[in-house]
This record gives structure tokens, C-alpha cells and sequence, in this order.
């Protein structure tokens, strides 16, 4: 029987995969009915008190509610070391391709789902976005996954999922004015912070490639300072002259 410590925990993980975005397959609320159904009453006052007091909101998540099916078909391979097969839609290809994997992994990275697998006929692994998939079905045939996969290894030092084929030592210096807010959050896990007299603060990370990183500094405008590498600032400055030519005709 459920302790209250462990009530407690069920229901937070009921909250969690009902949040849009995480909700796939039947999440954890089929399995926090029956175990308050099988426990005492204080135990089963706990449970209902924390689901009516605990939610997850507003994580601002790719909405994978159109892709379900798409979702289940993966889990399903993986579990059964099938391959699968199905029309991607790349944001580098002209139009969708038809691919088969061999799946490695499911993964949730800060905003959406990824597959982790290589492509049949080929030996590398890589990602790719589930909401992207047009169709997927499993095949019978056996999937070809490595034994021991280390996913840390495979995203390396990428800012999110796309790894870079070059590693940069990023520096950047924040305001006082949101050194409080800026390390409040663990944003990437090589970072390391230093603060400053004046209340400013500066972040350092190890990344690679630098794409991906641009989209996050560009939401600091006006409060970050580039300390290096150079090529960063550089096309930092780059994008925000864009900006500002497209937003003045």
C-alpha cells in the first residue's frame, strides 16, 4: 500500500503527462485510480486533495495530440526492437521522404518528442522530430540498435538536439538588472556561472555548434553582452540588423 510521501508523488506524475504536450498514451492517471481505489482512506483524501491542487501549466510544448498514434507506433518498436518505417517532413528537404529507422530511443528534449535511430542502409544515428512524421507504421523486420546506446553521448554539447560539428567556449556577461532571473535556471549542463561586483553575471557553456544557442540570446536583447567566441557576436549582430531591416519597410 501507498504511503502518503508515495500518494503524493503518483499524483504529481498524474499532473504531469495530463499537461498538453505530455499527455501520450494513458499517462499516469489509469494507475492513480486504481491504487486510490486499493488504498485507505487518508491515503485516498491525499491523492484527491493533490490533484485538485497541483497542475502543470503552460510548458509551452510542441502539441503532440495529432500525433498519438505516431508516438504509440514508436514505443511499440522499441519495445519489440522492430524497425519502422513512414514519410518524415524535413524543414531541409524540398518535400516529405519516405524513411525506415531503426529506433534507438524516445526522447523528450525541452519541447518536443525526438527519435533517436539510424536511417536502414546506414550506420550513424539521428534525430528526429515525432510531430514531423506524416505517417509511421512498424515493420516485422528486427531493428539493428546498439547495445549499449549513450544518449548524453549522442546529443554531446548541442544547445538542444542538432549537434554542431565544431565546440565553442561561450561566454556571455547579464545586466544586474537579470542576473537574478538568468541563473535561476539550469539552461544547459555544461554551464557555470560567475558573479560580479556590480551585480552583473556571467554565464560560460560548451557547445556545440552555435545555431541553436542564437534563438536564446536573441530573447536576452538589450541585457547580454557577448564576451566571446567572436563568430558568435558576429552573427548575433548579424540576425539583429536583419531584424531591424525587416521590421523598417
Amino acid at each position: 500500500m501507498l504511503n502518503s510521501e508515495e500518494a503524493l508523488g503518483q499524483a504529481i506524475a498524474t499532473a504531469i503527462t495530463k499537461t498538453p504536450g505530455l499527455n501520450i498514451g494513458l499517462g499516469a492517471g489509469p494507475t492513480t485510480t486504481r491504487l486510490a481505489s486499493a488504498s485507505n482512506d487518508e491515503i485516498k483524501q491525499t491523492i484527491a486533495d493533490a490533484m485538485s491542487l497541483i497542475e502543470v501549466f503552460d510548458l509551452k510544448l510542441v502539441d503532440h495530440s495529432r500525433h498519438g498514434e505516431i508516438l504509440k507506433t514508436v514505443q511499440l518498436a522499441l519495445l519489440g526492437a522492430n524497425q519502422i518505417t513512414g514519410v518524415y517532413l524535413s524543414p531541409y528537404e524540398e518535400s516529405p521522404v519516405k524513411l525506415t529507422l531503426h529506433p534507438y530511443r524516445l526522447c523528450l528534449v525541452k519541447q518536443a518528442w525526438y527519435v533517436i535511430g539510424h536511417i536502414d542502409g546506414e550506420t550513424e544515428a539521428k534525430t528526429f522530430r515525432a510531430a514531423r512524421f506524416k505517417s509511421l507504421r512498424q515493420t516485422e523486420a528486427m531493428a539493428q540498435r546498439p547495445e549499449k546506446f549513450d544518449l548524453r553521448k549522442h546529443f554531446g554539447n548541442a544547445w538542444s538536439v542538432y549537434r554542431g560539428a565544431v565546440s565553442y567556449d561561450v561566454e556571455l556577461r547579464f545586466d544586474a538588472s537579470v542576473a537574478r532571473t538568468v541563473v535561476e535556471t539550469n539552461w544547459h549542463h555544461t554551464q557555470t556561472e560567475k558573479k560580479h561586483r556590480d551585480g552583473s553575471v556571467t554565464l560560460m557553456f560548451t557547445v556545440d555548434g552555435l545555431e541553436e544557442i542564437q534563438r536564446w540570446i536573441l530573447g536576452w536583447t538589450g541585457d547580454v553582452n557577448i564576451v566571446s567566441p567572436a563568430e558568435l557576436r558576429v552573427a548575433i549582430i548579424e540576425r539583429l540588423r536583419k531584424g531591424i531591416d525587416d521590421n523598417s519597410k
